[in-house]
């Protein structure tokens, strides 16, 4: 018999087992705009307002890092309730269903500003995307992480939803590119209306054709004592710093990227399609990643992924104006490297669950767990813009004087500081990430441990054991 907490016609799968294709599909399209409503932010968003809307790098910087911040204040409060949520619904469909609408506003204020749009307006726009979007991504992530405990078959459908991602982010650059620099603002409103149209009917589909697993039990773990286990988690307390700082790595020349091509390259009639070829080779490098995570541990992959990635980065500083394919290539090269840094680390997120579970027994707090990885992303982002924009300004580059003609795009002490920013600091950050997650613990033998003990935890629990 058909639980009601699942859609008709999509039965309830058994944890190990491979997720259909359809599924799998269904389950990733989300992924696409809710790309599309929130990584343009830290792409397009930064050097809109502050340039062509003149509001300044300094300003924009801390706007949408005060921001970010306190939306990192509703994580954890979204992620406790919707490991709780029960009903003929699910756990995870009602927040997705509610979160939805707030995010296709907040996307289209932001993208579609109108004409006067000042700082009052970025904050309420920036404030109510990010809301929306953890309401939505929480319960999404979490539900990818409950829909199988095999060690490979996670990263499978955390490819399928980071695949999604970088598609929509994609479709996002490629909306821009086709306006075109003078049109920007077009393109930008382009994105906010595939948002608008787009989130409802992915949301539906992954309510239709994905099952919503309900919890192994209901019996929930008293807080105090859940803290005291995810203190001690030091599998996730490694992961969750290596994460945190490799997003600083990445968010660092996300937000500089239209800049550095802009200033440094003197190739603005290009940043479309060097971003369209970033993230094309991002999808088109995740099957390559699944097959080296299965033969040799997702989190050794991830390391090389991301040793890889700094030696390409250090070209960047060395480049100069008209070196276009020679910045093609690092962006190909490091675009390859993109598709591990997206599907591997939160397979390993849903892998760290299990230790928590196995500790003190109890429902997965998958949502929780999932929450505090997405205060760690939204932190480093924050962290990125905060660092770049003042930093920059700091070093001296005037990004809207230059826009504006005041100031030589030709001028090294401009242009400088802004190649050793978008390549060298990175690399720093990344490094460090590296250190932290070089010897983490689990791997697919320890995981299997993990579920093992889980289930007999459960079946002694069904039988009335303590």
């Amino acid at each position: 018999m058909t639980s009601p907490a699942q859609p008709q016609g999509a039965a309830a799968p058994s944890a190990d087992r491979t997720l259909a294709t359809t599924g799998l599909v269904a389950y990733g399209l989300l992924g696409l705009p809710l790309a599309a409503a929130t990584l343009p932010v830290y792409l397009l968003i930064p050097s809109y307002y502050a340039v062509e809307l003149g509001l300044g790098l300094s300003a924009v910087g801390a706007v949408l890092f005060a921001t970010r911040i306190w939306d990192v204040v509703s994580d954890p409060v979204i992620g406790a309730l919707s490991d709780r949520t029960g009903g003929r619904f699910g756990r995870r469909r009602p927040w997705i269903a509610a979160g939805a609408p707030v995010t296709a506003l907040g996307a289209w204020l932001l993208f579609a500003p109108g004409e006067g749009a000042g700082l009052g307006h970025l904050a309420l726009a920036a404030f109510l995307l990010y809301l929306g979007w953890t309401m939505v991504m929480l319960p999404y992530s979490a539900w990818g992480a409950e829909l199988s405990r095999d060690y490979d078959e996670r990263s499978r459908i955390a490819a399928a939803r980071e695949g999604f991602v970088v598609a929509g982010t994609l479709v996002a650059a490629g909306l821009a590119a086709w306006s075109g620099d003078a049109q920007r603002a077009d393109g930008l409103r382009y994105v906010g209306l595939l948002v608008v149209v787009a989130l409802p009917l992915t949301a539906l589909a992954l309510f239709r054709l994905v099952p919503d697993p309900p919890p192994e039990n209901r019996t929930h773990t008293d807080w105090r004592q859940g803290l005291k286990v995810l203190s001690l988690n030091r599998p996730f307390r490694r992961l969750i710093g290596a994460w945190l700082l490799n997003g600083v790595a990445n968010g660092l020349p996300a937000t500089l990227f239209l800049l550095y091509a802009d200033h440094h390259l003197q190739a603005p009639e290009q940043s479309g399609l060097l971003l369209l070829t970033y993230f094309s080779t991002a999808i088109v490098g995740l099957p390559l990643w699944l097959r080296l995570a299965r033969r040799f541990g997702k989190h050794r992959v991830w390391c090389g992924a991301m040793v890889w990635t700094c030696l390409w980065f250090s070209a960047a500083p060395f480049l100069g104006p008209g070196d276009v394919w020679l910045f093609a290539a690092v962006c190909v090269a490091t675009g390859l490297a993109l598709g591990a840094d997206l599907a591997l680390p939160p397979s390993m997120q849903a892998d760290v669950v299990d230790v928590d579970t196995a500790e003190i027994g109890g429902a997965a707090r998958t949502g929780l767990y999932f929450a505090l990885w997405g205060m760690a992303t939204k932190l480093s982002l924050a962290l990125a813009v905060g660092i770049a924009f003042p930093g920059l300004e700091a070093l001296g580059f005037d990004a809207q004087a230059m826009t504006q003609g005041a100031v030589s795009a030709a001028e090294a002490g401009d242009t400088t500081a802004l190649a050793w920013m978008y390549g060298f600091a990175p690399i720093v950050f990344k490094l460090g990430a590296i250190a932290l997650v070089w010897s983490h613990p689990l791997d697919a033998a320890r995981q299997a441990a993990l579920r093992e003990r889980i289930e007999a935890q459960n079946a002694q629990q069904a039988a009335g054991g303590v």
